[in-house]
């Protein structure tokens, strides 16, 4: 796993990834002491139990016992920790393993003198090499080691957060004097490479105001993953809260009150387990996002551990939703009167909302036209275009527009139109609001 310079070097570089053991698991074939020397077909004649040795013969009486004389009762398990399968050995890594993303590695390292002498004036470093970037875990240029002597070692131990896929190499250099004075340059280099313990798959669903956020998470790694933590973090002015099954109620992330949450199990191989999250606008009326009109939603914090407890923590990307389209101007109805007679007046109150960071107007409200030969049930009472003023950044202007039925029945108020009458833009109509109109 190592490649050393060319030369001879009086010292050289050990290295032993720290991490904890592993069950050493081996599970038994289980068989009945009797098959090593007799057949099947001993069930068949219970007498020949009579000419086998003692040990033999009483462990096979234990067999016949049984109501089930099918020898079915060999695969029972005579104590519980039989089903376990477990030998009661812990086995210590032989090698580097699997590093995943977002764990911590840690690494024992030896620099030993192999020679006959002492080496003084020991500067030793030791790098993680990436793709992307080198980080420095261990420099002793400012108090560099006296010396080693023959056949001694000097040991330290290095970590880092794995933050990167794919090629490591952990890179130890040494700067020493050998016994004849000469200043030599040793470097080792030690390669690993990162995998992806766990993928995230996210859907996003809107439905009117709320948005439903799912995310599936699936182990990829051959050990168990006891998920401390999935929380969704998310982004100004969003608000999340999970959604549980065996809740009546969403529970608020920030507020579990929980004093110990037991840890979710996703089993290793392609275990998934999924998680649901509820996200609404916190403030839709902030000025900030209705200039950004942003579709970014938040970002998933994944913590776990496995099953001797080895902490791991991963961050997602940003996850996207919907993009959020916000109108230059808003038009909308904010109460009509709940009776309203045929062939009389009555006032619907309305709002008028400017989303953008310049002032608009002044503006012009009418009902627009949508055939000629087409007879409108409501219309205006009154003058047919009514002016408004000037509207502000992000501010609205609330008025009356007086409006009459001319017949009974279910009616609807549509075709009012906004028009910009400095930039000559007409907006988009206000959506169809059905009334009920009476007789007097």
């Amino acid at each position: 796993m190592s490649t050393t310079q060319q030369g001879t070097h009086s010292l050289a570089f050990r290295v032993m990834r720290l991490c904890k053991p592993s069950f050493h698991v081996k599970p038994p074939f289980r068989l009945d002491p009797a098959d090593l020397f007799v057949g099947e077909d001993i069930f068949d004649d219970p007498l020949a139990a009579a000419n086998l040795p003692p040990l033999l013969s009483s462990q096979l009486t234990k067999s016949m016992d049984s109501s089930d004389l099918t020898y079915g009762n060999r695969f029972l398990l005579h104590h519980p920790s039989d089903a376990m399968g477990f030998s009661g050995l812990l086995l210590l890594p032989q090698s580097f393993g699997a590093i995943y993303l977002g764990e911590t590695f840690c690494s024992y390292i030896s620099i030993n003198n192999n020679s006959n002498f002492e080496v003084r004036d020991i500067i030793i470093k030791a790098e993680i090499q990436t793709e992307r970037q080198r980080i420095l875990l261990l420099d002793t240029s400012k108090s560099p080691v006296e010396s080693v002597r023959a056949g001694g070692r000097y040991d330290f131990i290095v970590e880092h957060d794995v933050k990167e896929l794919g090629a490591h190499t952990l890179v130890c250099t040494a700067l020493y004097n050998d016994n004849d004075g000469e200043r030599k340059y040793l470097p080792q280099f030690f390669k690993f490479v990162v995998a992806n313990p766990l993928s995230v798959r996210t859907k996003v669903r809107t439905v009117k105001e709320t948005t439903y956020l799912e995310a599936c998470i699936e182990n990829h790694t051959k050990s168990n993953l006891y998920m401390d933590q999935v929380e969704f973090e998310p982004a100004p002015h969003w608000s999340a809260t999970v959604l549980k099954a065996d809740e009546l109620h969403p529970a608020d992330n920030s507020s579990t009150g929980e004093i110990f949450k037991p840890p979710i199990l996703i089993r290793s191989g392609g275990g998934i387990h999924n998680y649901l999250y509820q996200l609404k606008l916190a403030s839709p009326d902030s000025a900030q996002m209705k200039v950004e009109g942003t579709n970014i939603l938040g970002k998933l914090q994944i913590t776990w551990r496995t099953n001797l407890g080895e902490p791991g923590r991963l961050q997602t990307q940003q996850i996207l939703g919907t993009p959020i389209s916000r109108k230059e101007i808003e038009l909308q109805i904010l109460e009509i009167p709940s009776l309203i007679n045929l062939d009389k007046s009555f006032l619907v109150h309305l709002n008028l909302t400017n989303h953008t960071d310049r002032e608009l107007g002044p503006f012009e409200v009418q009902l627009s036209q949508n055939s000629a030969h087409e007879e409108k049930k409501v219309m205006i009472n009154g003058l047919q275009t009514m002016v408004l003023p000037q509207v502000e950044a992000f501010g609205s202007t609330d008025f009356h527009l007086s409006l009459i039925a001319t017949k009974l029945g279910v009616q609807r108020i549509s075709g009012i139109t906004v028009s910009d009458t400095t930039e000559k833009k007409t907006y988009d109509p206000l959506p169809d609001v059905e009334i009920f109109v009476e007789s007097d």
